[in-house]
């Protein structure tokens, strides 16, 4: 039976995520043979401990040989961006390896499922989601004089031109962009050599937190190693507004036919991502409406600090 890591990784403000997304994890019998890996960016002994009895190993990173000194100084919650590229090393002896986000949780094991399964059957590919889906909300931010756009950015081309230059930001600009928040990549896969050069690249000029998704996205749309893409309602950026099923008790995909969502990601809800008591309103399948929080519901993990990025 092929062994399968699930890896995620956080600082102490993010632990009350983390630890919701474990539980999140183990509901499902599935599973079940499945390890749970965690990189410790920043975590206090005291987490650290509640987190050892729920998972396999707990690993504290070393910054990967290259990123500037200046960059990572006090920026340690950062490891679980620039470390990415690095969990093959990190946690060895795995056959796929599938990252979460600290800020997800599983509603549905479907999506779960399915990015292993592709990962399995295609090892020479990376599976996750890109921004192409129907659901999606478009892809660059035009500014326009008169009838003629003078200004195109997304992305990829501002990330890309400030890491690295202009040339690669042009090849870029087009290309849907690939979440590093959620993939499966086997241990065979030739990406993690490439995303490894790329990421450490990509910190000398450029930001840490943005430097994962940048360099997964060129080590795909540039040197031509292959992905396998994956429907939203496996991975679903909740800065989306889904529909409530009532009957179910489930997030589902806003469009027909009404997919029941897999792992929920919290981005771009900073409120309600760092406490539970914030809700929003959501249409519902039948044509209703109710206030909701997009919080895990099973499992309380606590408030976070403050749910707002530093985009260093």
């Amino acid at each position: 039976m092929p062994s399968v890591a699930l890896v995620s990784g956080a600082d102490r403000n993010y632990f009350p995520l983390l630890i919701e997304w474990v539980h999140s994890i183990r509901r499902f019998e599935e599973s079940a043979d499945m390890d749970i890996c965690i990189i410790d960016a920043g975590l206090t002994s005291e987490q650290v401990n509640a987190l050892k009895p729920l998972v396999k190993t707990i690993f504290s990173p070393e910054w990967p040989e290259g990123i500037p000194a200046k960059k990572v100084r006090g920026n340690d919650c950062y490891k679980a961006n620039i470390c990415r590229p690095f969990i093959r090393d990190l946690f060895p002896g795995y056959d796929v390896y599938m990252w979460m986000d600290a800020d997800t949780w599983v509603q549905t094991w479907g999506g779960v499922q399915m990015h292993i399964d592709a990962a399995l059957r295609h090892p020479d590919r990376l599976v996750g989601t890109n921004g192409s889906d129907r659901n999606q909300p478009k892809q660059f931010r035009v500014k326009w004089i008169w009838r003629w756009p003078y200004r195109v950015t997304n992305f990829y081309f501002s990330n890309g031109r400030k890491a690295f230059d202009f040339a690669t930001a042009k090849k870029l600009c087009a290309q849907s962009v690939i979440c590093a928040g959620c993939f499966a990549l086997s241990a065979k896969a030739p990406h993690w050599e490439v995303w490894q050069k790329k990421i450490v690249a990509a910190t000398v000029k450029g930001k840490l937190f943005t430097a994962d998704r940048l360099t997964m996205g060129m080590a795909v749309y540039l040197d031509g190693l292959k992905a396998e893409m994956l429907p939203a309602y496996t991975h679903w950026s909740c800065n989306l507004p889904p529909l409530w099923d009532a009957n179910a008790c489930l997030f589902v995909e806003p469009s027909m036919p009404h997919v029941p969502l897999g792992t929920m990601h919290m981005h771009g809800i900073d409120e309600m991502r760092a406490s539970r008591k914030v809700k929003q309103t959501y249409d519902t399948l039948d044509g209703g409406k109710i206030e909701l929080s997009m919080r895990y519901p099973h499992y309380d993990g606590g408030d976070m600090v403050t749910g707002k990025i530093k985009r260093k």
